[in-house]
């Protein structure tokens, strides 16, 4: 047994020399480095179908650009040499003394000349054209072509851009190609970044070599050796962290990049991609909103120096922030100059010039976030009906909207200076009152101005559109147009009892209602009583043609909220939203004819086809001479009524129709009116529903008055229906006149319903006769409501 040990211990000692030799291992080497190389060639693989994926595909999920309605130029449109300076001063336009490149201007005398931006509206592209405007006063006067020396009748700015609809990441960017971008900037930026882009494969090695010895040397990173398309890669494809595998990764994509797409395609993909700051949560990328971002300007107009600058800031966007750290912007530009400069790209005078100027950007950060929160919620109400949340957020469509920016800014300040003079001149602890306020199109629907708070760029509630309140007397017109649809029964001179009354119910609760004044007024014709706002007088009328009709009456005005059928509804119990009461409004501004409110026009998609337009809808909810006997009711209103404060800083020659309405307990304060061009409606309130001590005369109607002086517009001028005839009348007694009779007046009236009784002085006296539309503004100065 001794003996066999040994054997045995020999041979495993043999078995384990051949197990390990290299001969033996040898056959191995070929499979391993084979299957490897097919791994690998199955990842560069996989790389490869992103890289094409991704590039060929949607590249960018680009937010929608929201617009305002641009501003038309036409002769004889109201508007003045500084309003027009404004408007070009928000669009971005740069004065200069000679006005020779596109968004400059220059101001001399009553004159101003500008180039006009391109731009690409829904029906065409617009060019740049050099142009003079001017003025007369309040109006545009002339428009003049410089180029032909040719009169021009209109001329559109581009809009101004409102909002934006942002993807989920929150990126945004303002995509250019590459035939839209400075040359110096493309210049400087290989100056600075790399140099030889167009003579290497995506990396360069010499540059990494000549990166690492430099850093070695410093002891810290200080030079990078990535290409441009390696940046690109970094920021297209990957994250940020700093591994071996991800910078093995970026080297792979970069060469796949470059095999496949030539280096103009790559170049215009960093120009868009590349990362330059940050506003709060949205991220600024690409040279294009850059430029609109530091300088408020398109990149094509920015001047050697911003180029620079920009340039400059692809290092390191938050330590060059301009804004932050001027200092270091301005050290990190020269350098970029002098770059230039030493390759010879720009000599030493456009080295010193540029190097000398100021940075030039923005005081203020252009907020990512709209300025109008409460008229975009309209606009994402009215898209969200139409279009998929991740089309708006991501395709790049252009949505034109109806916001007019001069509106827009007449009520902010209307609003927020009025409430604050309330409260001072009341007594009342400060930021206590609230209020809204809209702004339409009387013809069109169109929402000009939207107002949702006195802080008008807090996107918080938004009581234009979401506080549902008593509106008060502004129920009663519907109440007087049921009335005056029935020509038999109700006339502008019915007589009406304006007596107190009480209604009590079964089961014992009684309701009184009482005039504002506390008075009780006998016998007083409908015009008047609703000029005045009787309630007794109007609680009596709705009663006697039914509260169901005057609801059935609110809802053929647009409004469809659903509302309790009681008698208190006639005083205004109803509860609506501003935003309702101008849709109310609205189509008795129009003549009876009901016009959906609308907040969009046109929209287009990111490569500039059109989508959808938003025509005009108009549907006939009223009889339009019933509607124009109740206008000219409301006229009264204004003139001698409870509306007439209007006239104390507004001319007369306006002919304004509008109501006020106050609540019980003084909580609400409303007032809506229209004149030839402008709706408007405004609340005034307070949050915790406590008394205001306003009325609509003494609250909402100066802040409507306040817009109205501000901004201009045109008179109302009624056109009455073939079917009016007129004729002077009496109205204590509603029997017809003559123009010689203490006390006539002269009021139109639906065929067959002019008063069939002469008065005293009338007699023999009666005159009836069509009415002559050019006649008609004469009539009204000489004795509408006297």
């Amino acid at each position: 047994m001794a003996s066999k040990k040994p054997k045995k211990t020999a041979r495993r000692r043999t078995a384990d020399k051949n197990e390990y030799s290299p001969a033996r291992w040898r056959k191995y080497i070929a499979p391993v480095v084979t299957g490897l190389a097919l791994m690998l060639a199955a990842y560069v693989f996989y790389l490869d179908i992103n890289v094409r994926e991704q590039f060929e595909g949607k590249r960018w999920a680009v937010p929608a650009s929201v617009y305002a309605r641009p501003l038309e130029l036409y002769p004889g449109v109201r508007l003045t040499r500084q309003q027009l300076l404004d408007e070009l001063q928000a669009l971005g336009y740069q004065r200069s003394t000679s006005a020779d490149g596109a968004g400059s201007f220059k101001a001399h005398g009553r004159h101003v000349t500008l180039v006009t931006r391109p731009f690409q509206f829904w029906d065409g592209q617009e060019s740049s054209r050099r142009i003079e405007l001017s003025f007369d006063g309040s109006a545009l006067d002339r428009i003049r072509d410089t180029g032909n020396n040719q009169p021009l009748t209109l001329v559109r700015l581009e809009p101004r851009l409102i909002a934006k609809i942002y993807p989920g990441h929150n990126e945004d960017r303002i995509l250019v190609r590459l035939d839209q971008v400075p040359q110096a900037l493309v210049t400087a930026l290989l100056a600075i970044e790399d140099r030889n882009f167009y003579r290497h494969y995506g990396v360069a090695p010499r540059s990494i070599l000549r990166a690492v010895w430099v850093n070695l040397r410093a002891g810290r990173t200080v030079q990078g050796g990535s290409t441009l398309t390696q940046q690109l890669v970094k920021n297209f494809y990957l994250t940020n962290e700093r591994t071996l595998w991800r910078k093995i990764n970026e080297a792979i994509m970069a060469l796949l990049l470059e095999f496949h797409y030539d280096k103009d395609e790559i170049l215009e993909a960093y120009l868009n991609e590349i990362y330059l700051g940050q506003d709060g949560l949205r991220s600024i990328h690409g040279f294009g909103l850059a430029a609109r971002f530091y300088f408020g300007r398109p990149l094509q107009e920015l001047r050697l120096s911003q180029l620079a600058m920009l340039v400059g800031m692809v290092k390191g966007p938050s330590y060059y922030d301009p804004r932050r750290h001027p200092e270091r912007a301005v050290a990190r530009r020269n350098l970029v100059l002098r770059a230039l400069a030493g390759q010879q790209h720009i000599d030493k005078s456009q080295l010193q010039t540029a190097a000398g100027e100021e940075l030039g950007v923005l005081p203020e950060t252009p907020s990512g976030i709209t300025r109008y929160p409460a008229f975009m919620e309209l606009v994402r109400q009215q898209l969200y009906r139409d279009y998929r949340d991740d089309d708006l957020r991501s395709e790049g469509m252009q949505i034109f909207t109806t916001l007019e920016p001069v509106a827009q800014a007449a009520a902010e300040q209307a609003l927020t200076e009025r409430l604050k003079k309330l409260e001072q001149v009341r007594g009342m602890e400060s930021d206590r009152l609230e209020g809204a306020a809209l702004i339409t199109d009387p013809a069109s629907g169109e929402i000009l101005a939207v107002v949702g708070g006195r802080k008008v760029r807090f996107a918080g509630f938004n009581r234009a559109v979401n506080a549902v309140r008593p509106i008060g007397s502004l129920m009663k017109p519907a109440i007087y147009l049921t009335a005056l649809e029935q020509p038999n029964r109700y006339t502008l001179v019915t007589l009406l009892d304006d007596e107190p009354l009480t209604l009590t119910w079964p089961n014992g609760n009684s309701w009184s209602p009482q005039n504002y004044d506390h008075q009780s007024h006998g016998q007083v014709p409908l015009y008047l009583a609703l000029a005045h706002s009787y309630n007794l007088a109007t609680v009596r009328l709705g009663l006697d043609i039914g509260v169901d009709e005057v609801l059935n009456t609110v809802r053929q005005l647009g409004v469809y909220r659903p509302l309790n059928s009681y008698p208190s509804a006639l005083l205004g119990a109803a509860e609506l939203s501003p935003l309702e009461v101008a849709q109310m409004y609205q189509t008795l501004a129009n003549g009876g004819f009901r016009s959906p409110l609308r907040t969009i026009r046109e929209v287009l998609a990111g490569n500039g086809e059109p989508l959808q337009r938003y025509p005009l809808d108009i549907e006939q909810a009223a009889d339009p001479a019933a509607v124009y006997l109740l206008n000219r009711a409301l006229q009264a209103a204004v003139r001698e009524g409870t509306g007439q404060a209007l006239y104390q800083q507004l001319p007369s020659s306006l002919d304004i129709a509008g109501k006020t309405g106050t609540t019980d307990g003084l909580r609400d304060s409303w007032f809506a009116g229209y004149t030839g061009d402008r709706l408007a409606v405004v609340w005034v309130g307070r949050d915790d529903n406590k008394s205001t001590g306003l009325s609509g005369s003494s609250g909402a109607l100066l802040v409507w008055r306040d817009m109205i002086k501000t901004m201009g517009t045109q008179p109302l001028m009624l056109v009455a229906p073939q079917e009016i005839q007129q004729a002077w009348v009496e109205p204590d007694t509603g029997l017809r006149s003559r123009e010689t009779c203490p006390g006539a007046v002269w009021l139109p009236f639906i065929d067959g319903a002019v008063p069939a009784e002469h008065s005293e002085c009338g007699i023999d006296g009666y005159q009836q006769r069509p009415v002559n539309p050019l006649q008609q503004g004469i009539d009204l100065l000489k004795g509408i409501f006297q």
